[in-house]
């Protein structure tokens, strides 16, 4: 059993738009404390065999301009790396994804005695991302894809109860389980599409359909 409503309100969800080098980026941040040490944190969040327990196995040099690849889904490199010091601590990698690239950002904050926030940042330049899929899945499509990130992470660091495997992810997504937390998760991020501007009837379509892709299952069915 996974404590779904408790991860689902230990994250926070946001939508952004801005100038980045001249091109008008899409920025999705989450963001969630651990009950771990910053040191802790950073170890299971830039280790290949730590990764691999609670996210997706992963290749490649994991250091300041190195390459990796996560099985099965995105490679790139690695831009900055700045293990903790002085309560911070952050990296930056490319997202290279189906001939498509993004930047993902991870930072790390010290908040006391063994409780690190965790915060990740994806921005993806509007013009690369197809208009008729961010009119059907809105910022979900990608934003509930690292919600899943975050409540591994959380279960691996003991953050909430429950297990679940990285391998019995897709199997535990069309359980009655599996779909509370990607509907709650959907619904997440329809509210802060809302919150950064949408419609409320466009964003809410998009949070049904971003839930229908991760589950299999229409709103309803």
């Amino acid at each position: 059993m996974v404590d779904v409503s408790k991860q689902i309100e230990a994250v926070t969800r946001a939508l952004r738009t801005e100038d980045v080098d001249g091109e008008e980026t899409r920025i999705q941040i989450l963001a969630q404390e651990y009950p771990a040490s910053i040191e802790d944190v950073w170890d299971a969040a830039t280790t290949a065999e730590r990764i691999a327990r609670w996210f997706l196995p992963i290749t490649g040099e994991l250091r300041l301009g190195g390459r990796y690849q996560l099985e099965g889904n995105a490679g790139g490199e690695v831009l900055e790396c700045a293990p903790p010091s002085n309560g911070t601590a952050e990296y930056r990698v490319t997202w290279e994804f189906g001939g498509g690239m993004s930047w993902v950002t991870v930072r790390l904050t010290d908040e006391g005695p063994e409780r690190t926030r965790f915060e990740l940042e994806h921005a993806a330049r509007v013009a690369d991302v197809p208009a008729d899929m961010w009119d059907t899945f809105g910022p979900g499509a990608t934003g509930v894809g690292w919600d899943g990130g975050l409540l591994g992470l959380s279960l691996h660091l003991g953050a909430v109860d429950g297990s679940l495997a990285p391998e019995e992810a897709e199997a535990w997504a069309v359980t009655d389980e599996g779909k509370a937390f990607y509907r709650a998760a959907a619904d997440g991020w329809g509210k802060a599409h809302i919150a950064a501007g949408a419609d409320r009837e466009a964003a809410t379509r998009a949070a049904d359909a971003t839930y229908g892709f991760y589950t299999g299952e229409m709103p309803g069915a």
